[in-house]
């Protein structure tokens, strides 16, 4: 993993330090509304048996983000290989980040590195269809929709009943929109 600049962030391979900024994510009710209905108590979630990724600083494959004006903390962006040149993007960002371009922008460094320089084939990311949002994002970054699934959830979350949607993004294409 290496460190990449884009015009307002800088994202650095994450670093345990970064975990009580994650943990801060994770508390804010907003921000986890799609993944799993509101903010996680850490005193009884058990970060080894949830859906979704809880960083806490040492995880390869997540980058942390921070405005390159002042280094301020914005969120973590994540590119997972999932073998066979396939990887999955995902990202979460601080509500007060929300609506500036910032996951776009971010996403977008990602997906370049992904192609550019891993190797990668295809890249995917998937969201809960209500979260417009997160979805707009993967539209920006050249992804288009792919698919609907109707996941079992252990805890369903709202607008879970609607689906999760999945979006893609292939390395000839990304290459063609360059």
């Amino acid at each position: 993993m290496t460190v990449l600049h884009t015009l307002n962030l800088t994202l650095r391979p994450c670093h345990p330090a970064d975990g009580p900024d994650f943990i801060a994510l994770e508390r804010d009710a907003e921000v986890m509304q799609f993944l799993n209905g509101g903010p996680v108590d850490h005193g009884r979630v058990d970060p080894d048996k949830v859906t979704f990724l809880m960083p806490r600083g040492h995880e390869p494959h997540v980058w942390t983000a921070r405005r390159r004006a002042d280094e301020a903390f914005v969120g973590w962006f994540g590119l997972f290989p999932e073998g066979g040149g396939l990887a999955e993007l995902g990202y979460r960002l601080r509500r007060d980040h929300w609506g500036r371009g910032l996951a776009s922008e971010g996403a977008m460094a990602l997906i370049d590195w992904g192609f550019g320089h891993a190797g990668h084939d295809r890249i995917i990311a998937c969201t809960l269809a209500v979260n417009h949002g997160s979805r707009r994002v993967m539209e920006k970054t050249g992804m288009t929709y792919e698919r609907t699934e109707y996941p079992a959830a252990p805890v369903p979350v709202a607008g879970s009943e609607q689906g999760e949607v999945w979006y893609g993004l292939s390395r000839d294409r990304w290459a063609s929109r360059r």
